[in-house]
């Protein structure tokens, strides 16, 4: 698939001035936000959309959690967020609110997804070598807390990986549970 590019741009926000450029791929268009210089082992954040989270603030999950901390990290030692299209585990946001539906109704967030015929989890992450490659990143320290992540990065060296630690609240603990038990993430 041709990957279409954007210029660079100059992002200032509350979390500090970044750059940012963008990556469409078909009818998503993804977003690299990175402050320079970027080193020879340069951190990295590689976070899924998740508009319920990121923008309208949900307490459900830990998304725009982990976001902050990630813009904060790079804003303090460089780095990039590469922020990847793929709302709900890359199921949609309309199947994404039903499977909220699902979980108001008892269906933790991988039986939910299960119940609407969907893995566990449906994302990809060829798009984060693509954009490492054009970047000139060969070696990298991961932000993240998900083993598939890790494990789905098989052309970059990951010299490290860095705990994404956000305190869980009283709406997320059982989603953050399931995602630790039953996901492996590394809570």
């Amino acid at each position: 698939m041709k990957i279409e590019i954007s210029q660079i741009a100059n992002l200032p926000s509350r979390f500090g001035s970044f750059k940012i450029q963008s990556f469409k791929e078909g009818i998503k268009e993804h977003l690299v936000i990175f402050k320079e210089p970027l080193q020879e082992v340069v951190l990295v954040r590689v976070h899924s959309e998740c508009l319920t989270g990121d923008t309208i603030g949900s307490l459900k999950c830990d998304c725009r959690d982990q976001l902050e901390f990630a813009l904060e990290a790079i804003e303090k030692e460089g780095g990039m967020v590469i922020y990847l299209r793929q709302e709900g585990r890359n199921i949609g946001l309309l199947n994404k609110v039903n499977a909220y539906a699902l979980q108001d109704k008892g269906f933790n967030t991988i039986e939910a997804n299960h119940q609407l015929g969907f893995a566990d989890d449906e994302r990809t992450y060829e798009m984060v070598e693509f954009v490492l490659e054009h970047f000139g990143i060969k070696k990298i320290r991961l932000l993240t807390n998900n083993p598939k992540k890790i494990e789905s990065l098989k052309n970059i060296e990951i010299v490290e990986r860095v705990p994404v630690v956000i305190k869980p609240n009283e709406f997320n603990k059982g989603y953050l549970k399931t995602k630790k038990e039953k996901m492996g993430h590394l809570l």
